[in-house]
């Protein structure tokens, strides 16, 4: 073997365990630190607040600029916490309703 296969033997090796300590970086921070039920509790005061807000709003079919746009963030933000389906039909609902100032 000449001198720059071995290096690149030893990159292959490298990048394999370093690829490999990757995939068990996350796992065993969420676990450590308790990211995961960080995660759950912060959907879980988004939902609430969601739904505080459609409640609060669904007789009169009417919301303020403010809430709906608070509304839509909260939306956005719930759903890249991985939150589930349960709020997708009250988001689209909210999303008819009459602005007002």
């Amino acid at each position: 073997m000449t001198g720059i296969q071995t290096v690149a033997a030893y990159a292959g090796y490298f990048t394999g365990i370093v690829a490999f300590f990757a995939l068990l970086i996350r796992p065993v921070r969420e676990w450590i630190f308790g990211i995961r039920d960080i995660r759950e509790a912060q959907k879980c005061i988004l939902r609430a607040d969601m739904l505080h807000t459609y409640y609060k709003h669904r007789e009169e079919d009417r919301i303020r600029q403010y809430e709906k746009e608070n509304f839509l963030m909260e939306y956005k933000a719930y759903k890249r916490l991985k939150g589930n389906s349960f709020i997708d039909d009250i988001a689209a609902e909210v999303r008819r309703w009459e602005v007002i100032t």
